[in-house]
């Protein structure tokens, strides 16, 4: 779908990079349609940043208009939109990541640890994570960053090959019955990879997965489907209590409503609790319903 500026002149924006480039408007529209939009809301989001477009605006900035308009229209369609900011917010450091990305791969059936060292042909690895099913053993590096603009480039890819490649003949205990071999080792970040990374990536057979990439199958892609949105998209709690939630081991909303007792012994005060478990249930029922 595309909707027509009405703008004579030409508009540039500024992406977290610092680059510049002309503002797309169906690039806008791609993103709200992706995050559930209807046409209508895209309508009102659209008409909402026309009339605070202007020259040199930053994608930040065009981010959080949008999503006002969302998070006034359709809470779960802003939890969405808001959800690649959201992963960066757990930060800074990338500790919650690596708990997500365990979580992720326990709904797919596997089990998961974050704390395991791997002893290679040459020296020892510390695995962000590892997780297991009676056909694989897959172990996972986390690359988090916390702002827009990063890349894993191709030195990230040539590091985390090396490694595999070091723990490639060995063979491991604990994951199951029997010392087991590396099946497939994946990098996973929550940014994008520089095509130099993914050409080598192809070439090498390695798993890649970023915030939009691969088309199928996407960090994105593994987060709706699993439902385990970090806490990080409320705003119902600031940015510290979330920090200390997540301190105390709760990473995602179903962790929250799951674990109210952890919660409640968090530090956080009770009144803020409620109304973060308010806003959890009415995303939850809202995405139930709509």
């Amino acid at each position: 779908m595309r909707y027509n500026t009405g703008m004579n002149e030409q508009i540039y924006i500024t992406k977290a990079t610092g680059e510049r480039e002309l503002f797309d408007e169906s690039k806008l529209i791609s993103s709200l349609e992706r995050s559930g939009a209807d046409s209508n809301i895209a309508k009102k989001v659209l008409a909402h940043i026309k009339a605070e477009l202007e020259d040199g605006m930053s994608t930040r900035d065009i981010y959080r208009h949008a999503f006002e308009v969302l998070n006034r229209e359709e809470k779960p369609v802003a939890m969405k939109y808001s959800l690649r900011r959201a992963i960066m917010d757990m930060g800074p450091t990338g500790f919650p990541f690596e708990k997500l990305i365990a979580e992720i791969f326990r709904t797919k059936g596997f089990e998961a640890t974050t704390e395991f060292v791997a002893e290679g042909d040459c020296v020892e690895h510390e695995i962000d994570v590892a997780a297991w099913n009676k056909e694989k053993l897959i172990m996972i590096e986390a690359k988090f960053h916390n702002e827009l603009g990063m890349k894993s480039d191709l030195k990230t890819v040539l590091y985390v090959n090396s490694r595999w490649a070091d723990l490639a003949n060995k063979e491991f205990p604990g994951f199951g019955d029997k010392a087991r071999k590396l099946d497939e080792g994946w990098l996973i970040t929550n940014t994008k990879f520089s095509e130099q990374a993914i050409k080598y990536a192809l070439c090498r057979n390695m798993k890649l997965v970023g915030w939009n990439y691969p088309r199928e199958g996407s960090l994105q892609d593994m987060i709706e489907e699993s439902g385990l949105h970090p806490i990080t998209v409320l705003d119902s709690i600031s940015q510290k209590e979330k920090s200390i939630l997540m301190e105390a081991g709760v990473i995602t909303c179903k962790q929250a409503i799951e674990n109210q007792d952890i919660v409640l012994q968090s530090g956080v005060h009770k009144e803020k609790i409620e109304k973060m478990i308010a806003e959890i249930k009415l995303i939850q029922n809202k995405k139930l319903n709509g």
